[in-house]
């Protein structure tokens, strides 16, 4: 008598582990992580409620108490109460032990009162995914030991062994860490590669943190996001609705005056601006601290006092390690020059935080932080407001977090 239905051979394991466990993280990039957590698409109820299905078999887990972690993590990023930040936990403990830090914040009431509204609450989460998340995972057991035997066991394991690796370790825990930035937000967060593949685009996570509530990850042409590729594919059966895509960049060069157009551009793609802001005053920042040997007279290493500035003027002191502030405050202190390529960056991101201004006005004020930056002295960062008019959005582009709904015919 056969002991599974499906009698496999090692590659062909090897393929059952890669499928099964890409479904899953098909499920959480675009169920939980774009569709629940952040709103960028909606999903047709037959898609909503196998993905749903899928993760209850596959990893327990309860809508309600991942997507309020995760929300969490947005609103609170880098602080202590930041759920898994691997600048506060350290990167050991989020990227190994991740799934202890995911039930600490999951047993906190408060948090998922606060960051869980809008997540399912019909007769099928409440009287099962929520109440019975172990059963799911062993019937996920007794289906893998039924078609494949008892190789079904390893194959259970890899299962279970695969979001908290690569959702609660890698992009938690790496994605704060390790790879390259190409906006800057007031957090660590960095793309580990431009290619997201192997966790559904996931990869990506400098890009999501930058325009958190676009349902595509990838900005440029060269980087591929393979849940976006899944997404337009359930688009085109009717079974999904694209809510929001970031805008792409556009800059015409020959602009010599800033404008509303500007100003929302500005706006929408100020961790861009920022990260451009940063980048050009780099070498000044850098010819300052050796040239007036700053480091040496703070008793500092000069990669130290570099890296101080250049973090605090992509981020801001308030969103820095204790330490690297203090560090940062010390150099601030000893370079008028630094003090006030600082202060600019903080004057530039005061305007796009004002709220109780007319356009015009937040216009006119960006105008004059261009004559301030150009008065400076600071040939960098003359340069840089040179520019600064040139940014704009595609004709019919409006604020990211207002783009219309793309059509998708037959979902309802």
């Amino acid at each position: 008598m056969p002991l599974a239905i499906i009698d496999l051979p090692w590659w062909g394991v090897v393929l059952v582990i890669l499928g099964l466990t890409h479904v899953t993280i098909a499920s959480v990039t675009i169920f939980l992580h774009r569709h629940q957590a952040h709103h960028a698409l909606d999903l047709h109820p037959i898609a909503s409620h196998f993905f749903r299905a899928w993760l209850w078999l596959t990893t327990g887990t309860i809508t309600r108490e991942w997507v309020a972690i995760h929300r969490k993590h947005h609103a609170k990023c880098e602080t202590p109460e930041d759920p898994h930040s691997p600048q506060v936990h350290g990167i050991g403990k989020v990227l190994f032990d991740g799934v202890d830090l995911y039930r600490q914040e999951a047993s906190v009431t408060a948090t998922l009162d606060q960051y869980g509204r809008g997540t399912p609450d019909d007769w099928l989460e409440r009287h099962l995914y929520a109440r019975h998340s172990r059963l799911g995972i062993g019937l996920m057991l007794t289906i893998d030991l039924i078609l494949f035997g008892p190789i079904g066991l390893t194959i259970w394991a890899v299962q279970m062994l695969w979001i908290p690796l690569f959702a609660a370790g890698v992009i938690n825990g790496i994605g704060h860490y390790w790879g390259y930035r190409r906006f800057a937000p007031n957090d660590t967060s960095r793309n580990i590669l431009p290619w997201g593949i192997l966790v559904g685009g996931e990869e990506l996570h400098n890009n999501h943190h930058a325009y958190a509530t676009s349902a595509k990850l990838s900005t440029q042409w060269w980087e591929f996001d393979l849940g976006w590729l899944y997404i337009r594919l359930l688009e085109t059966l009717g079974l999904a609705r694209v809510r929001r895509v970031a805008p792409k960049i556009h800059f015409d060069p020959t602009k010599q005056r800033c404008d509303t157009e500007t100003l929302q551009a500005v706006i929408t793609h100020r961790y861009a601006v920022l990260a451009r802001f940063a980048k050009s005053l780099k070498r000044t920042a850098r010819n300052e601290i050796r040239q007036r040997r700053i480091a040496a007279m703070l008793g500092l290493r000069e990669s130290k006092a570099l890296r101080a500035i250049q973090h605090g003027l992509q981020r801001g002191a308030e969103n820095l390690p204790a330490p690297e502030r203090l560090v940062l405050e010390r150099v601030l202190d000893a370079s008028p020059v630094l003090r006030k390529l600082y202060a600019m960056r903080r004057d530039l991101t005061d305007l796009w935080r004002r709220s109780a201004i007319s356009k015009d006005q937040l216009v006119e004020q960006l105008e004059e932080w261009r004559r301030h930056a150009e008065a400076s002295g600071i040939e960098a960062l003359h340069g840089f407001s040179q520019k600064l008019p040139g940014y704009g959005l595609p004709s019919g582009a409006v604020h990211s977090s207002g783009n219309p709904p793309r059509s998708s015919a037959g979902f309802r």
